[in-house]
């Protein structure tokens, strides 16, 4: 079964979370409070996590940085929940590496749709890069919660910082770096359990998701930006991540923190 944390500290949403999702075959995982909810995760390894943002002990930002740090939980989809929330909020908590955003209160179908958008795309990631996100070996994330903290490979990521805008691909990493491909993709897999294709693409998305959120920059402009030359190839990998192409993404936001 598909196991599903929620940690939210009223007690009343949360029963109505769990009902809904045992209701729709979920294994679902209840936590009372932030620091319960981060042992629950390091323990029962759930598939998604849905946390609420404002909680007494420690709020849902504490409980990401915690999530995204432990190895074995560093990948796992989180969706935040909260009552309110601001642009400035919205950005927190993407450079934490949040995937989304609810707000209180949601109906049961914006819940199981968010639910369904991110299990879909981690089901793609491990497919695509043949590694389970749960068995990542991502050790702790930097600031921008893009790279992992990887001394062996601060250089790769340093170079994909540096050049993401640019049309680059493995050649020009191991190039810069002095690493042949095939050993650097082995090292890359080894240390971090992705590819350094992933890696470029997480970096370009990320962007490409500020930009949208904080500009009105037209989404072809945004995809040259961040290192597309077709504009179609870009719209099809934001859709196939996200759920939805860029401008619609953008106006679903805007409205949601309008």
């Amino acid at each position: 079964m598909t196991k599903v944390l929620v940690i939210e500290d009223e007690a009343q949403t949360r029963s109505i979370f769990m009902g809904c999702l045992t209701f729709e075959g979920f294994c679902a995982i209840e936590a009372e409070n932030g620091s319960i909810g981060i042992k629950l995760a390091q323990m029962h390894l759930p598939d998604l996590i849905i946390c609420d943002v404002m909680m007494p002990d420690l709020d849902g930002y504490s409980v990401l940085s915690a999530i995204r740090r432990h190895p074995a939980t560093a990948a796992i989809p989180f969706i935040f929940l909260t009552a309110k929330a601001t642009m400035a909020d919205l950005r927190q908590g993407m450079e934490l590496g949040a995937d989304d955003y609810l707000t209180k209160p949601c109906s049961v179908e914006q819940l199981l749709a968010a639910i369904a958008t991110r299990l879909e795309r981690k089901a793609q990631l491990a497919a695509s890069f043949h590694a389970s996100p749960a068995e990542s070996k991502i050790n702790s994330q930097s600031e921008n919660g893009i790279f992992p903290d990887c001394s062996r490979l601060s250089q790769v990521f340093a170079f994909i910082e540096a050049n993401y805008h640019r049309p680059i691909g493995l050649n020009d990493v191991a190039k810069a770096v002095g690493y042949s491909p095939a050993y650097l993709t082995n090292l890359t897999q080894e240390l971090t359990g992705y590819s350094i294709k992933r890696w470029i693409t997480e970096r370009r998305m990320s962007q490409a998701r500020m930009l949208l959120c904080e500009t009105d920059q037209p989404v072809r402009q945004i995809a040259a930006g961040v290192g597309y030359a077709d504009v179609a190839y870009f719209t099809r990998q934001f859709r196939q991540l996200y759920g939805d192409p860029p401008q619609s993404w953008r106006n679903s936001v805007r409205l949601r923190f309008a």
